[in-house]
């Protein structure tokens, strides 16, 4: 599981709490990293890596790939770079599923060649776009 644009982990961490391993949070923000350091911390559940970097750097570094990511970016964020990332660079096992938090008032990911759309859900002020690669 990967959860890029981390924030507290708490994505990644209910993954985990799930079953989910391994687990990989990106968070770029110092004050996010420390607050999911401690949330990890707390919680004490092996397989669980922070990573203190900016998502597009950590994407061009040698890939893993995940069955899931889950994106979520400041809303006005472009995510064409990310996805295509994603897309091209090994970080989707077969089948994997890949998740954009969005605004719900704003178009759906323009999703790269490697994965497509799925369906989307929508919570209030916020949409989940899910794509998924052959």
């Amino acid at each position: 599981f990967l959860d890029l644009y981390a924030g507290s982990g708490a994505v990644g961490l209910e993954a985990a709490s799930r079953g989910a391993a391994p687990v990989v949070l990106v968070e770029r923000d110092a004050k996010a990293v420390r607050a999911v350091r401690d949330n990890v911390a707390a919680i004490g559940l092996p397989d669980i890596a922070v990573r203190a970097d900016d998502v597009s750097r950590f994407l061009r570094e040698p890939a893993t790939p995940y069955e899931v990511v889950f994106l979520d970016p400041p809303y006005a964020d472009s995510v064409d770079d990310v996805l295509a990332l994603l897309a091209g660079g090994g970080w989707l096992a077969p089948g994997a599923t890949v998740v954009v938090e969005r605004d719900s008032r704003g178009a759906p990911p323009s999703w790269p060649p490697g994965i497509e759309a799925d369906r989307s859900r929508r919570y209030g002020d916020s949409a989940l776009w899910y794509g998924r690669r052959p």
